[in-house]
Order: C-alpha cells, then structure tokens, then sequence
C-alpha cells in the first residue's frame, strides 16, 4: 500500500496514532526490533511522511505527505514512459534488421501456447484482430480475461469467428460479453487458418494441431509474413457475415431469445447447433423457429436469415402498421 514495505507502513500508522514516540516506545508499540524500527524510520524520513523533533518522531499529515508522494510518483512515471517509448524505438529499429530466422518463435504445447496468447494481446495498444477457429489450447467457457480487460482499456477487437467455433463457445458467458463490451464479430462458414493480431507489429499462427488439440504455434514479428496476415484478415472480414446477439431487449415486439434464435440463424449455424446454444429441445426449437418466421413473414430459414443479418437482432420484426 502507498509504496510502502510493511514495516513502514506499521510505524507510520503508529505514528499516525499517536502523534510523536520515540524510538524505545514504537518497538514497544509495533513490536518491532530495534533495527527494523529504525531501518523504517530512515525509510520514512526520506520519503517525507516523518520528521524527527528533539530525538522524538513524528507523522507528517497524511494529506501533506501523501500529496508529495504521489508527485514524486507521477514524475517518476513520466520518466518511465518516456523511457519505454524510447527502448520500443529501439527494439523497432533492431528489429528491422532481424535475419529471417529471428522473425518466427516456434511455441509447444497448450499451456506455452495460452500464455504467449496472453502475451501478444497485451503488447496491443489499439486493435486485436482474430479468427477463431478449433481447436483449442484452452476451451473457450467463458470471454478471455485479457480481452475484457483490453476491451475495458479502450483497444479494439475484431474477431471472425468460423461457423463451427459458435457452437463451442458459451453464448451469454462468452459471445454475447464480448460483444456487449464491444467486441465487433462476424462469422464465416470456413477459416483457412485462426490467428491473433496486436496493433501491426505481432501475430500469432498454428503451427501444428491434432483435431482437438492445438499442438505447436509461430509468433510472428513485423515482416512480410505478418503483413500478409494481416491482408488475409481483411479480406475475411470483407465477406463475413456480421454476428450481432442482444444483450438487452430494446424493443417489446421481440425478447431476448427470439433474437438470439435469429441472430445465430443469420451465421448459417445447423437447427440442432443452434437448439443446443439456446438450451432448447430440438422441437421446441423448430416451434418457436416456426413462429417467427411467420411473424417476420419469411417463407425460408434462410429468407429469416437474411433478415437477421440485415436489421440487427435488435430490430427483427418488420415496422407495425399504422391503424387504417
């Protein structure tokens, strides 16, 4: 707390209590030796939270050692990243003349591999472009920590997730979180590979996977290579189709379900797929799918689908009529 080591932060709160001790009475107070007592005393009086009176100690007031701390913080940050910007200069400028071999990292293993994800999605600054596709080096159950935490800080993601990668992930846990944080996603029926993207500078491809296990990757530095990633994710994104899942209902035509039901209708994803998503049975699914699309006026699940795709799962249903 405060920067503090813990010593130091028990003899200021001492002193904070009592005003003004001498050093016999804060070992007697703290239970502290002798040395560690003055050992923090020094500590303190160099950071300015204590001044020593006539051989006694005393706190400085909070609020005026507190206000002095943090400045010498805050310039202390400063400093720092300027000197970050300064070595990511650097490490750019080596980079340049990388030979070939150093451009790739070879990663084994699934736990290797989900921390180097972690790794490359923080070194973003601004966008995290994906694809999502099996399989997987951890099992996607709930939204990546890291994106949240991105995705909370400001950094764009964009992810394309292939047809078969919805039917893995948890629709509320996962999809719908992501999206709501402000994850932008679309689908496509086919991935020719999964990949991460940080900013333009780093990316991460398999290497070599089983079909459930992903076995080896290549993190990937700033090179033809990753331009031309980064070229491929564009394209794909070009032609997917946007997967757009409600998080609130913002229209009392249509709940919450109904739009799920349309949205993942839109991707192309099979009946049972979608049923299972949805926690339906597969007939009550093919009720409730029924339904709406007599209410949208489709004749097709795919007419439904266009639909979906084209209004948004927040306005599904065709404008009311006004009263002749």
């Amino acid at each position: 707390m405060l920067g503090l080591r813990p010593v130091e932060l028990t003899v200021y709160e001492t002193l904070v209590d009592s005003y003004q001790l001498g050093v016999t009475e804060l070992c007697l107070a703290t239970e502290l030796a002798e040395r560690a007592v003055r050992a923090a005393l020094r500590s303190l009086t160099e950071l300015g939270f204590v001044h020593q009176v006539n051989g006694l100690h005393t706190a400085v007031a909070p609020d005026v050692a507190l206000a002095m701390y943090f400045l010498r913080r805050e310039d202390d940050l400063r400093r720092d990243r300027l000197l970050a910007g300064e070595l990511q200069v650097r490490y750019e400028r080596a980079a340049g003349v990388r030979a070939p071999a150093d451009l790739v990292e070879v990663v084994h293993g699934p736990e290797a591999i989900s921390r180097r994800v972690d790794q490359v999605m923080r070194t973003a600054r601004h966008e995290v472009r994906f694809v999502d596709k099996p399989p997987y080096a951890t099992p996607p159950t709930a939204l990546h920590p890291v994106e949240e935490e991105l995705l909370n800080r400001g950094v764009r993601f964009r992810g394309i997730y292939e047809r078969r990668a919805l039917e893995l992930h948890d629709l509320r846990a996962d999809l719908e979180m992501g999206l709501s944080l402000g994850e932008e996603a679309r689908v496509v029926a086919v991935a020719p590979t999964k990949m991460i993207l940080a900013d333009g500078h780093l990316g991460l491809i398999p290497l070599h996977s089983t079909e459930t296990t992903l076995e080896s990757a290549v993190i990937v530095h700033r090179s033809a290579l990753l331009d031309s990633l980064g070229a491929l994710f564009a394209r794909l994104w070009e032609d997917a189709v946007p997967l757009s899942l409600p998080g609130q209902p913002s229209s009392n035509e249509m709940s919450i379900a109904d739009a799920r039901l349309l949205a993942l209708l839109a991707t192309g994803l099979p009946d049972r797929s979608i049923a299972k998503q949805l926690g339906l049975s597969y007939r009550t699914f093919q009720r409730r799918l029924h339904r709406l699309m007599d209410e949208l006026g489709a004749q097709t699940r795919f007419q439904a689908g266009l639909r979906a795709a084209a209004r948004g799962a927040s306005s599904l249903l065709p404008p009311r009529q006004p009263p002749e």
